[in-house]
């Protein structure tokens, strides 16, 4: 260290340290500091729980109105009349 005038940084530190030794902690400090930790946690758990009914009533509401976009009639992939296509297997001999 130098051993002259005191440097910037020893002047900082006593300055720092008499500010700090004034600086006085309200008694209830933390139990109110915690209290507010607390409320935001509820809140933010609040919200997030409201997020998830929201998105879930959503695509349950779109799900239902893609069902109810569908016509009366059977559709043509799942009305094939041609024998050509039956999907029935051949009968052939059996195995005793």
């Amino acid at each position: 260290m130098t051993t002259g005038p005191a440097s910037t940084e020893d002047q900082l530190r006593e300055v720092f340290e008499t500010l700090a030794s004034g600086v006085r902690a309200a008694p209830d400090a933390y139990q109110r500091v915690q209290h507010e930790w607390r409320r935001r946690e509820r809140r933010r758990r609040l919200i997030l729980a409201a997020l998830v009914v929201l998105v879930f009533t959503l695509a349950d509401a779109a799900g239902l109105w893609a069902l109810n976009q569908a016509r009366n009639q059977p559709h043509i992939v799942f009305n094939d009349p041609s024998p050509a296509r039956s999907h029935v297997l051949p009968s052939g001999p059996t195995a005793p």
